[in-house]
C-alpha cells in the first residue's frame, strides 16, 4: 500500500485537508500509509447540512425503510470486506483480530436491522409502554412516545476497532432517523475512510446522512446544539475533557462515554485445577491478553483466584503464554500481531512500569520481543505480560492504572465476598467475567457486583462451546458501564435506536393520541359498518375498524366436556365445594382457556381470505371467572399494522371479553398476518 492522502466527506464530496499533514505509519513495518488532515473543512457547515439536508431526508423515511437501508449497507459491505482485510495488516491486527473489527461490524448491522423490524413499528415513532388513564371518565390520557431528534450524532471512536466501532454506533443511529458525522482515531482512520467509501460508492444512503472528518474536529463542538449527541468511545480523560466543553455544558448536548475499564475475570472458589471452568478461565485469559495486542476496552486486566489457587493459575498462564507467537500479523502462525503504533507501545511499557512497583512481572519482557518475519525496532511489537500481586488490598495502582495492551494482572482473594469487593474496587467496568458451576457462586456474584458493571459474564463446562467469551459486546445486549466505563451505555437491541430519540408523554383525548401515534386507544372513534374485519387485506384494514359479535352461554356441559378432551381437570373447573373454598371463584369456573376458543368462534370469519394466519396473543389477562350459565361476547378492534414484507404484515387487534352483564372477562392483544394483496 503506498502512502494516500486520505479524504474527509462533506456534503456529498471527498475533500482533502489543505495543510497540516499526519503520517499514519504501519504498526508492523513502520512505514507511512497514510497522510490525514481536516484543515481547512467548514465544520458548522457540515453540522448544518447534517441538520438540513440528512435529517429531513431519513425522518422522511419510516424506521423499517431505515432498517432495509441498514441492512443493505451490511450486504454492500460484506461484498467488498476483502478491501477492508487488505488494510488490516498495518494496524498490526491478524486476520482472526480483523475478523471481529470487520465481520463483527456487520453482524451489528444485521442485528440492527433486524431487532427493528421485528421489535419496532413501521412508522415514525415508538410508543413507550402502555397509554396512562390519568381520568376517571378516560377523556384525558397519557402516553410516552420516541421520536427522532433533529440534529445530528457526532461519533468519536477509538483506534482499536476503526470498522466496529463506527458500524455499532452508525447502525442505530440511522434507523432513529439521525445524521451522523463519524470522526475515526486518527492512527487506524485509513481503515475507516475506505468502509465510509464503500457504504457511499453503494448510493444507498440519502444526502447528509452520513459525513467523515479524518483529522481533528475543529470548532465542531461550538456548534453542536440540544438536539444533538456526541458518542464517544476512548480515554476516560478524553471523555472528560470533550464532556466539559462550554458548549456541551450549555446546551445540554446528549453525550454518551464507553471508556477502557479494568475488567476483571474470577475464578470461582468451586473451580479448581481438576475442574473444565479451570482450563476455560485459562484459555479465556489468554485470548484476552493477546486478541488485537490486548488493545480491547473489554480486555481481561486484573485476574482474581482464591489464594490457594495462586501458584496453579501462574504456572497454567505461563505454560499458554509461552506458546504465542507475535510478529507479522499475517505470517502463518503467529496469534499476536503488533500494537497500533510505537507511541502505544510506549505508553503500555511506562503504565506496566508503574504496575510493577506493586505487582513481579512473572512472564514477559517489555523491552524486547522476538518478532517472527518483523523487526522489533519499526514495528510496535511487545511480548504478553503477566504480572503477580499477592496484596491486592495494598496495591492501589493495579485497581486505577491500565496497561492497554496485552497485560494482565493475577491476584488472590480470601473468600466469594473479598473477590467481590476487589473486582469493585476498578470502580465501574465494562464487563466482569466469572467461571464457575455453582449458581449459588453465581447468585452472590450478581448481587455483589452487579452495579459496577455493564455485563457478567458467567461461563462454565455448560456453555463454553456456544459463548462468545468475556471480551465480545453483541449487539443484542447493553455495552457500557458505570464509574471509570464512562456512564453510557451502547447497543443494547432497540435500546440502542432509542438513545438517539427523544422520550416525550403526551396527553389527550383517546381520539386525539390515537391520531398522532396511528394506533388505537381505548375510548378513541371506531367503525363497525362494512365487511367483516377479517375481509381487509393489511394495506385496507383501518385502526379503529370494530366487530362486536352475538353472545354465547357457557354450560356446565361445556366445562365438563374441554376438562375430558384438554386434560385440564384442575380442581376449580371440576368440584364445586373445592372451588367455592377458593376465595377467587363462586364455584366451579369455565376454563380461561376454553373462553378464548369459545371468543375466536365467536369473531372468527371462517372463509379463505386475507388473513393468513393468527400467530400469537400478547398480555392476556384474565379478569372475571365466568360460570356455568353466563354468557360471553367479544369486542375485537384493530389496533395497529406492522408491515412485514411485500407479501403480508402484521395486525394487532385490541380483544375484550365481556359477560352478561358488561364485565370485563378477559383482554388480550391477538396478532394476524393479512396479505397485502388479495
Amino acid at each position: 500500500m503506498s502512502a494516500r492522502t486520505l479524504e474527509n466527506y462533506t456534503a456529498q464530496k471527498w475533500v482533502k485537508g489543505d495543510g497540516g499533514l499526519v503520517d499514519i505509519r504501519c504498526a508492523v513495518s513502520g512505514q507511512t500509509v497514510a497522510h490525514t488532515s481536516s484543515q481547512g473543512l467548514d465544520f458548522k457547515k457540515m453540522a448544518d447540512y447534517a441538520r438540513t439536508v440528512g435529517g429531513p431526508a431519513l425522518r422522511a423515511m419510516t424506521i423499517h425503510e431505515r432498517a432495509y437501508m441498514v441492512k443493505d449497507l451490511a450486504l454492500a459491505l460484506s461484498e467488498r470486506k476483502e478491501e477492508l482485510y487488505a488494510l488490516n495488516p498495518h494496524s498490526g491486527a491478524t486476520r482472526r483480530d480483523g475478523w471481529v473489527d470487520i465481520e463483527g461490524g456487520n453482524m451489528t448491522l444485521f442485528s440492527a436491522s433486524s431487532k427493528a423490524r421485528r421489535e419496532l413499528p413501521d412508522d415514525y415513532l415508538i410508543l413507550d409502554g402502555p397509554p396512562e388513564q390519568i381520568s376517571k371518565t378516560g377523556s384525558w390520557m397519557g402516553q410516552h412516545v420516541y421520536t427522532s431528534l433533529q440534529g445530528l450524532a457526532l461519533h468519536i471512536n477509538a483506534y482499536n476497532f476503526p470498522v466496529w466501532g463506527m458500524l455499532e454506533k452508525l447502525g442505530p443511529t440511522l434507523i432513529a432517523g439521525v445524521p451522523a458525522i463519524v470522526k475515526p482515531a486518527t492512527s487506524t482512520s485509513y481503515l475507516c475512510e475506505h468502509a465510509v467509501r464503500i457504504m457511499v460508492e453503494s448510493g444507498i444512503l440519502p444526502d447528509g446522512a452520513l459525513q467523515l472528518i479524518v483529522g481533528r474536529t475543529g470548532d465542531l463542538f461550538d456548534h453542536l446544539t440540544g438536539q444533538d449527541i456526541v458518542s464517544f468511545t476512548g480515554s476516560a480523560a478524553t471523555a472528560y475533557k470533550l464532556r466539559s466543553h462550554p458548549t456541551v455544558m450549555a446546551n445540554s448536548v446528549r453525550f454518551v462515554a464507553e471508556q477502557d475499564s479494568l475488567n476483571a475475570c474470577v475464578l470461582g472458589p468451586d473451580a479448581g485445577p481438576e475442574t473444565p471452568e479451570f482450563d476455560l478461565f485459562i484459555k479465556e485469559i489468554i485470548s484476552e491478553m493477546t486478541t488485537k495486542a490486548g488493545q480491547k476496552c473489554t480486555a481481561i486486566r486484573r485476574i482474581f483466584v482464591p489464594a490457594n489457587l495462586m501458584d496453579a493459575a501462574q504456572e497454567a498462564l505461563i505454560a499458554r503464554l509461552a506458546k504465542i507467537k507475535v510478529g507479522k500479523p499475517d505470517a502463518d502462525g503467529v496469534r499476536m500481531g503488533a500494537l497500533v503504533s510505537l507511541s502505544q507501545r510506549q505508553d503500555v511499557r511506562d503504565k506496566v512500569e508503574i504496575l510493577s512497583s506493586q505487582a513481579k512481572i512473572v512472564f514477559g519482557d517489555t523491552s524486547y520481543v522476538d518478532a517472527f518475519e518483523a523487526n522489533d525496532n519499526d514495528g510496535a511489537f511487545l511480548s504478553p505480560v503477566l504480572l503477580r500481586c499477592d496484596d491486592p488490598w495494598a496495591a492501589t495502582k493495579i485497581h486505577s492504572v491500565e496497561a492497554f495492551g496485552p497485560v494482565a494482572t493475577l491476584m488472590p482473594y480470601k473468600d466469594l465476598s473479598d473477590a467481590v469487593a476487589l473486582c469493585n474496587e476498578g470502580l465501574g467496568s465494562l464487563v466482569m467475567s466469572l467461571f464457575t458451576h455453582d449458581p449459588q457462586v453465581a447468585k452472590t456474584v450478581l448481587q455483589g457486583a452487579g452495579s459496577f458493571h455493564g455485563r457478567i459474564a458467567m461461563i462454565n463446562r455448560d456453555n463454553f462451546k456456544e459463548s462468545t467469551g468475556h471480551g465480545s459486546p453483541l449487539p443484542v445486549l447493553v455495552h457500557g458501564g458505570p464509574g471509570r466505563a464512562g456512564g453510557g451505555e451502547e447497543m443494547g437491541g432497540v435500546r440502542a435506536v432509542k438513545h438517539y430519540m427523544q422520550r416525550t408523554a403526551i396527553q389527550g383525548t383517546p381520539e386525539l393520541i390515537a391520531g398522532a401515534t396511528n394506533v388505537w386507544m381505548k375510548g378513541a372513534q371506531i367503525t363497525q359498518d362494512g365487511a367483516h374485519p377479517f375481509r381487509f387485506n393489511f394495506g385496507d384494514i383501518k385502526i379503529g375498524k370494530t366487530l362486536n359479535t352475538k353472545s354465547r352461554q357457557i354450560s356446565l356441559a361445556d366445562i365438563e366436556h374441554f376438562a375430558e378432551f384438554s386434560g385440564d381437570n384442575f380442581y376449580a373447573h371440576m368440584d364445586e365445594v373445592a372451588a367455592k373454598a377458593n376465595p377467587f371463584f363462586p364455584g366451579r369456573v369455565a376454563h380461561g382457556y376454553l373462553l378464548l376458543s369459545f371468543a375466536a368462534g365467536l369473531f372468527v370469519d371462517p372463509a379463505p381470505g386475507p388473513v393468513l394466519a393468527n400467530y400469537g396473543l400478547d398480555n392476556l389477562r384474565f379478569l372475571t371467572p365466568v360460570s356455568p350459565g353466563d354468557s360471553i361476547a367479544v369486542k375485537l378492534t384493530a389496533k395497529s399494522r406492522k408491515k412485514r414484507n411485500d407479501e403480508y404484515g402484521e395486525v394487532r387487534w385490541d380483544v375484550e371479553i365481556t359477560n352478561q352483564s358488561g364485565e370485563l372477562v378477559a383482554t388480550y392483544d391477538l396478532l394476524t398476518m393479512n396479505a397485502i394483496e388479495p
